[in-house]
């Protein structure tokens, strides 16, 4: 495959030269808009491989900018740059289908794992694939069972459902709504969920205290590594 190519959409310049210089020393090519109405243009002309979208822009905004990429692109990744206290922008650009989000200021190390890890699930045939593996952890879909470090973990029905769906979107943020909507409809509890995402944990994490596979997002949601 060649170099990726990364849209950077930020309207700060000295933002989008720390991106462009650490992007480009690791091999990723890299185009770039300080406004949402650029970010349309450039997405189009250039078709770039995943997007690095700041929601704070001048002209647009950054959900609705989101919702048109998605809508030109349903299956191109996009991580939203996000200031730390906006979670409530985190929260909605989740729910318009972003695939995962950094919060400000970041890590470029972290910043450069959730892009491969984007980019990785945006290169994968569209539906699930019958068999995940992740560490010790082996997910078959089609038989359902899930098994940890080669031992059969038995999952009651409602924890089997909360699991396919984080398979079915793994390395994505899910939002609580976002998967209380799809199990119970409109009467999920998150407190519910909450306990439900503890028994799965006690079931499959060597440490459920601190869980490597179903990890937490603060006041947002979950995502399976």
């Amino acid at each position: 495959m060649s170099d990726p190519v990364v849209l950077i959409v930020d309207d700060e310049p000295a933002i989008r030269r720390l991106l462009r210089t650490t992007l480009t020393s690791q091999s990723w090519k890299t185009v770039e808009a300080g406004t949402g109405e650029a970010a349309l243009r450039v997405a189009t002309e250039a078709s770039p491989d995943i997007v690095l979208l700041d929601l704070g822009l001048p002209d647009l905004d950054g959900v609705e900018v989101l919702r048109r990429l998605r809508s030109m692109a349903s299956t191109l990744p996009i991580i939203i740059l996000s200031v730390r206290d906006d979670e409530r922008g985190k929260v909605a650009a989740l729910e318009a289908g972003a695939d995962d989000y950094v919060t400000k200021p970041f890590s470029m190390a972290e910043l450069i794992a959730r892009l491969r890890n984007a980019l990785r699930h945006g290169l994968q045939k569209e539906g699930t694939a019958p068999l995940f593996v992740s560490g010790d952890l082996t997910i078959d879909l089609v038989r359902r069972q899930l098994f940890r470090a080669g031992v059969e973990v038995k999952l009651s029905p409602r924890e089997w459902d909360i699991m396919r769906m984080l398979v079915r979107y793994a390395g994505r943020v899910l939002t609580h709504q976002t998967i209380m909507k799809q199990l119970w409809g409109p009467t999920g509890d998150v407190q519910q969920l909450r306990v439900y995402i503890r028994q799965i944990r006690h079931k499959i994490e060597q440490k459920p205290d601190m869980p490597a596979h179903i990890i937490t997002e603060t006041g947002v949601g979950y995502r399976l590594v």
